[in-house]
């Protein structure tokens, strides 16, 4: 594969490569819908489905819910407790997805005439996912059936208890599975070993499964003749819910989920749900919501109640009818928000100064680390190291909570599952890119030992095939506002479907300075007489930030990044979002 511009290892030390067909170059006479082809291709789009990935629909990418083991076993037992009014339950995580599958089960049900409880659990209290406790709590204060979301696939202890209680449990997840599936009513995950045909759609976020599980049980509720007196739901309004933690959970972006974020998007647009639209009120959002937004202006809210607040505040906003009571859930969660950045840059800083080596996990650990930020510290030490890293917060008992992020090719989420049946963790799991662990008293460094041996291999084949892969190669003048908006017809993007990246240049500096929390903000010129706004966000204590704050006047430059629209000029102009530079001379 030849490389492009010739960049054969940049700035950041790795190749520049193409994603799709090589020799892509875009000029001022590109055609929006040819583009637009080339993107959906490069990301493995296969020619005969380009129309159906132009505009994906939620009719083109649904399966048959019944292909999902227990599918139809669950809808069934949340039919009967529809027709006799049963009192249920939702039982969540603290997360985006968690909350938004909570929300999602629990305004379809009140539509179907039931007034469900909804219990999340207090991260520092109670920790991930159902007690043993709260189960039978929950069965005890009158709740027959108790759904839970987003969790649940590894609580053998939690749901055994309620079974003998006499309470009825559907387990609704998206987690890696063990061999043996705990004590339930019914158990629907895409990620069950023993998942026949559904398992294709084991990249759904929990949020996703449980949107199935809803069009399983209306279909259920119609066969039985429910809908004769009384009008059905239209689950396809409850979209927004599904999009906001389908992309908030990092899930790939692909198939049925394109589907689900395109359409959420619009139906978000509307702003018929109260919470969702005083959250983008509070993120101070004047325009449609885009899939960005979703994840770094509404998730981040959202999940800043389960971090550093109360647990139950995302469900309370996204299922409130007050405009007033969601004014203010919005407003404090955009306070405990601006709260979380301050604990996490804390977290972050110590984190950081721990890595060194050469170690193919990245873990470190804490005392006095809040856990609620972990997760977050995590990422952005996968992203500055390059490698899976695992973040642990030791409480005063001596108990590790920790949390990881992956990078693309290794599956942290199946080796903490052999940590935890190995012995070394009190309990853990996770999918690919993203897991939880509970450490014993002095178990880290086992656990960072197995963790090494058993991912080692797989880290190093990971890193070795990294490369910056680009869609096209232009001019600065070519980074506009038309070529932003004729991208954005490929998307939406995300994991697994990722936005266009290209190279513009070469170019000199003109200016660049340190601006914001370690960002670098350059002016840049090119030969082709234009010139053209760059940011490379959290770079100024990188290779790349000094390259760009140190480039001396007459020496030339390939940027490559993502072209955006500049939203604050208001004007229709781009501008460059730097992710790598190499030299061009």
């Amino acid at each position: 594969m030849s490389p492009v511009c010739n960049v054969t290892r940049s700035i950041l030390g790795q190749p520049w490569h193409w994603r799709g067909l090589a020799g892509d170059t875009l000029d001022a006479g590109f055609v929006a819908d040819d583009l637009v082809t080339r993107l959906l291709l490069a990301r493995g789009c296969p020619r005969e489905a380009i129309e159906l990935h132009r505009s994906p629909s939620i009719r083109g990418f649904m399966p048959d819910p019944s292909i999902f083991r227990d599918m139809d076993v669950a809808a069934r037992r949340l039919a009967d407790a529809v027709e006799k009014r049963e009192a249920v339950a939702v039982f969540g995580d603290y997360d985006v997805d968690g909350a938004t599958s909570a929300a999602l089960m629990i305004l379809v049900l009140r539509d179907l005439g039931l007034e469900p409880r909804a219990y999340i659990p207090d991260r520092l209290m109670e920790g991930y996912g159902p007690s043993a406790e709260a189960l039978v709590r929950l069965g005890r204060e009158g709740a027959s059936l108790i759904v839970t979301v987003d969790c649940g696939a590894q609580a053998f202890e939690a749901l055994a208890s309620a079974r003998a209680a006499g309470t009825d449990v559907v387990v609704v997840d998206h987690h890696k599975c063990s061999s043996l599936l705990p004590q339930a009513h019914a158990v629907v995950n895409p990620n069950r070993l023993d998942e026949g045909e559904g398992a294709a759609h084991g990249h759904l976020a929990a949020v996703g499964v449980a949107f199935l599980l809803c069009a399983a049980l209306l279909r259920e509720l119609r066969a039985r003749g429910f809908f004769a007196i009384r009008p059905e739901p239209k689950l396809i309004d409850r979209l927004d819910l599904v999009a906001l933690g389908t992309v908030a959970d990092v899930a790939a972006l692909r198939g049925l989920n394109r589907a689900f974020v395109a359409q959420g998007l619009k139906v978000m647009a509307r702003r018929a749900n109260p919470g969702l639209a005083a959250l983008a009120d509070a993120a101070r959002l004047t325009r449609a919501p885009t899939c960005t937004d979703l994840g770094f202006a509404l998730g981040p809210r959202i999940n800043a109640g389960g971090r550093v607040g109360r647990a139950d505040l995302g469900v309370r906003l996204l299922t409130t009818r007050d405009p007033a009571e969601a004014k203010a859930i919005a407003e404090e969660l955009d306070r405990l928000n601006e709260e979380r950045r301050a604990i996490e840059g804390e977290v972050q800083t110590a984190a950081e100064a721990m890595c060194g080596g050469d170690c193919a996990v990245a873990i470190v650990s804490g005392e006095g680390w809040h856990p609620g930020v972990i997760g977050i510290v995590a990422g952005r030490l996968k992203e500055k190291l390059g490698r899976p890293s695992l973040v642990i917060a030791i409480g005063e008992d001596g108990i590790g909570k920790g949390s990881g992020r992956s990078i693309p090719g290794v599956d942290l989420g199946a080796a903490v599952l052999a940590a935890k049946e190995a012995g070394l963790l009190i309990a853990g799991g996770g999918h690919a890119a993203a897991a939880g662990v509970t450490v014993a008293p002095g178990g880290v460094p086992a656990l960072a030992a197995f963790l090494e041996e058993k991912l080692a291999a797989t880290v190093a084949r990971a890193r070795e095939d990294r490369s910056l892969l680009l869609d096209a190669v232009l001019a600065p003048g070519g980074v506009c506002a038309e070529l932003v908006d004729a991208m954005e017809a490929g998307g939406p993007y995300g994991m697994g479907w990722p936005s266009p990246r290209v190279a513009a240049g070469p170019v000199r500096i003109v200016k660049a300075d340190r601006v914001g929390n370690g960002h670098v903000r350059a002016i840049v010129a090119g030969e082709d007489g234009r010139s053209l706004k760059a940011m490379a966000f959290r770079m100024a204590d990188t290779e790349l930030g000094a390259a760009l704050l140190g480039a001396p006047p007459h020496r030339r430059l390939w940027l490559a990044g993502r072209a955006k629209r500049d939203d604050w000029s208001g004007r229709a102009v781009a501008e460059l979002h730097i992710d790598d530079a190499a030299w061009a001379d």
